[in-house]
């Protein structure tokens, strides 16, 4: 399942080289979150986000990736991933996931956030975005201790199940995404190895210093089965369940362990899991 390719290790110095192109996808992100509103347009978020990359002088991870023909991909409602910018007007309650990634000096960054459009309250809409961001968070934490990359979908399905359990009454149900998965990063946005969302037998390659991977769960509010629309990129949800998707990009280096798309390196988030962030430089 993971393969036997070979997975790119980095110096602490590469690592700092792609702490500067993750810092470039936080400040997108701070950009296009403050953007989003009702009646703005994806085509707009995504201008917003070329502004970011044109004055930090970074490229795009996106743009002209297998033809793609953006700098965001931002998917709305029961859109997965891989939503295409366009005339698109948001709407008040609309869940919006945003995907992002740049480069600097040949090395990546990327990350995703999710949020609730403001102006109209859904407790499952707002759920659904606070699990699959804790879900995240939790699979970043097990890096920190663990000695296989397994740990981390095994981790996502323990935030899932227990949402699950929290709230069986009121008839919440997730969906794992199991099409689309993180991945390793660095000289290309998507190297191995794979980095799943859900256990398996196979406990995944050895965790080692260097390795920089994304950590990228998606949940949806039904079955977790996609199509690709006809663009041939934008993944909907089967059942036409709501979507969210959080993802960043994680350092693990002989210290330990550093978010590098996060702007205080996930000391914040991953201090509330028990763990300590150990940034380089």
């Amino acid at each position: 399942m993971f393969g036997r390719e070979r997975i790119e290790l980095k110096s602490p110095e590469q690592m700092l080289l792609m702490r500067r192109a993750g810092l470039v996808v936080a400040d997108a992100h701070a950009a296009v979150r403050a953007a989003v509103a009702v009646g703005v347009t994806t085509a707009e978020l995504d201008a917003v986000a070329a502004g970011v990359l044109a004055e930090a002088g970074a490229g795009s991870s996106f743009l002209g990736y297998h033809d793609y023909p953006a700098v965001l991909c931002v998917s709305v409602n029961d859109e997965v991933v891989h939503g295409i910018p366009g005339e698109r007007e948001l709407a008040a309650g609309d869940v919006v996931s945003v995907d992002f990634g740049a480069v600097v000096d040949g090395w990546h960054g990327d990350a995703a956030f999710s949020m609730v459009v403001p102006g109209a309250v859904d407790d499952g809409d707002d759920a659904l975005v606070a699990t699959t961001q804790a879900a995240m968070w939790a699979g970043i934490a097990a890096l920190a201790t663990a000695d296989r990359l397994g740990v981390v979908g095994e981790a996502v399905e323990d935030v899932v199940d227990a949402a699950h359990e929290a709230g069986l009454n009121a008839g919440v149900r997730y969906g794992i995404v199991e099409d689309y998965v993180g991945h390793g990063i660095g000289t290309q946005m998507h190297q191995p190895p794979d980095v799943l969302n859900y256990r398996t037998r196979d406990r995944g390659p050895r965790l080692r210093p260097g390795m920089c991977l994304a950590v990228e769960p998606m949940l949806v509010r039904g079955e977790q089965e996609s199509d690709v629309l006809e663009d041939d990129w934008t993944v909907v949800t089967r059942d036409g369940s709501r979507a969210a998707h959080w993802e960043h990009t994680v350092a693990l280096h002989e210290g330990g362990i550093w978010v590098l798309t996060s702007p205080d390196g996930g000391a914040e988030a991953l201090a509330a899991l028990g763990v300590q962030v150990a940034p380089l430089g």
